[in-house]
């Protein structure tokens, strides 16, 4: 592997619109989903997330990044010790977590 290819974890938020299967909520009309994803890019992390969801039956709308580990402390975000237990684990199993999911309802 080249050293421009080197993974990285990516924050994205995804929200889900509702599909027959999905396993939201009864009352829902949607989610938010946070994500932990590896790529080299965050396009790939993205293109990733979005085929993930889709096999589990889940029907991703719109995608937000807000970058890598690096990126977001030096945005400012304060990013505890459990995100980036996640964080690691996505990269180590080259993955996309989910790390959170909150139900929308009308």
């Amino acid at each position: 592997m080249s050293e421009g290819s080197k993974q990285q974890v990516y924050t994205l938020t995804v929200e889900v619109g509702r599909k027959p299967g999905d396993g939201l909520p009864d009352k829902a009309t949607g989610a938010a989903l946070l994500i932990y994803a590896s790529g080299v890019d965050e396009a790939e992390a993205v293109r990733e997330t979005v085929a993930i969801l889709k096999q589990a039956d889940l029907a991703p709308l719109d995608v937000s990044g807000y970058g890598t580990l690096e990126e977001r402390l030096a945005a400012g975000d304060e990013i505890d010790a459990e995100e980036r237990d996640l964080m690691a684990r996505a990269l180590a199993e080259n993955s996309v977590v989910v790390a959170q999911m909150t139900p929308f309802y009308d």
